[in-house]
């Protein structure tokens, strides 16, 4: 359960069309800043004067793929979600049925053996399911070998049914994003990150705020039942782990942008606080019990009520700071989704002083 059980978002709040095609270009978004329950409301190219000299972002470079792709299982048309590659070559696939508009619904899973035809002569075999085999919604697949060839030949982003149309795959990748080798990346957009542009980044960069990248390539979420999220691959590279560590020592605020980037980083954190290189994969969930190690801030999107990514924002700020922001939200009509509003968490400046560096925000 989270804190905002009761809130209720009216789809007329769902970002249905990226920013630059409602504004002036990609960071025309509003800005919600919370600090403790004190609430302002700002435009998001002002983020630089709310962060000062010595803080560091810490920003996903993953790579959105073209992760959706028509298929037929025993004559019937299906929409293939490639989710996450895995280190024996396979693929963690959702099935899902067309729904006749550009969006899907969801299916049945598996079951174990069925063939998959794909676009080029290709196939994939289902093969086991990623937990219980009962209701699994991912399963491992035995995949053509060149599948980021396939995805940059017939894919195309995973949209949502709260989006008004398709839009290119460069609507769906940030300015952070670089190519995986291997050509792995994410199903779907690290998209707290979507607003930043290469001007932003140079305003804050000569403002003495650092940027420490890192990777986590995300898989399918559930829209429909907000289940917590899989195992993902990750990396914190040591240059990173230096800059987190050195900021913090010196006084500085460590900013995820992004749950993403949260949960890479706090799974490359001792219970020391201190950050060191680490790569793999990753199962923690971020919790209020568990609390966050490693984070002081929050730059992100704005979450439905139901989504297990609230539990996040409660362990970095707490369950009143998230009331009191989600309400102002609703009632200055603030934008949801991968293509809406952002929100910034940020320590309240008046406990500062007193927080243990290492602790859970919840209350």
């Amino acid at each position: 359960m989270t804190a905002l059980d009761s809130l209720r978002v009216p789809p007329e709040l769902s970002a249905r069309v990226p920013a630059e095609q409602r504004g002036a270009g990609r960071g025309d978004v509003r800005l919600l800043v919370s600090r403790g329950v004190e609430v302002t409301h700002r435009r998001f190219d002002e983020l630089p004067g709310e962060l000062r000299a010595g803080d560091v972002l810490v920003v996903n470079t993953s790579m959105t793929l073209a992760a959706a792709v028509n298929g037929r299982l025993c004559g019937e048309p299906v929409v293939v979600h490639f989710s996450t590659r895995g280190e024996d070559g396979r693929w963690a696939v959702e099935l899902r049925r067309p729904d006749g508009d550009g969006t899907t619904l969801p299916r049945p899973g598996g079951p174990a053996g069925a063939v998959v035809r794909l676009p080029g002569g290709d196939a994939l075999v289902l093969e086991d399911p990623l937990g219980p085999r009962e209701g699994a919604r991912l399963w491992w697949a035995r995949v053509p070998r060149d599948v980021p060839g396939l995805l940059r030949r017939y894919g195309r982003p995973i949209r949502y049914a709260y989006t008004e149309r398709d839009q290119p795959l460069s609507a769906y990748r940030t300015v952070f994003a670089v190519p995986s080798p291997d050509g792995s990346g994410s199903a779907e957009m690290p998209s707290a990150a979507r607003p930043f542009t290469a001007g932003l980044v140079a305003a804050l960069v000569s403002r003495g705020v650092q940027f420490a990248p890192l990777t986590l390539h995300t898989g399918v979420a559930s829209a429909e039942v907000h289940e917590p999220p899989y195992p993902e691959r990750f990396e914190v590279p040591p240059t990173t782990a230096w800059l987190v560590n050195a900021a913090r020592a010196g006084g500085g605020r460590v900013i995820a942008v992004g749950t993403t980037a949260v949960r890479a980083l706090e799974s490359a954190a001792g219970e020391d606080g201190v950050v060191r290189a680490a790569a793999g994969w990753t199962d923690l969930v971020v919790t209020p019990q568990r609390g966050v190690r490693a984070v002081d801030g929050l730059l992100t999107g704005l979450h439905e009520p139901e989504a297990s990514h609230l539990l996040m924002l409660e362990a970095v700020a707490g369950r009143e700071t998230l009331r009191r922001g989600y309400g102002e939200a609703l009632a200055h009509r603030y934008l949801w989704h991968e293509f809406g509003d952002i929100h910034l968490l940020l320590p309240d400046a008046r406990q500062v002083a007193y927080a243990p560096r290492y602790s859970s925000n919840y209350s």
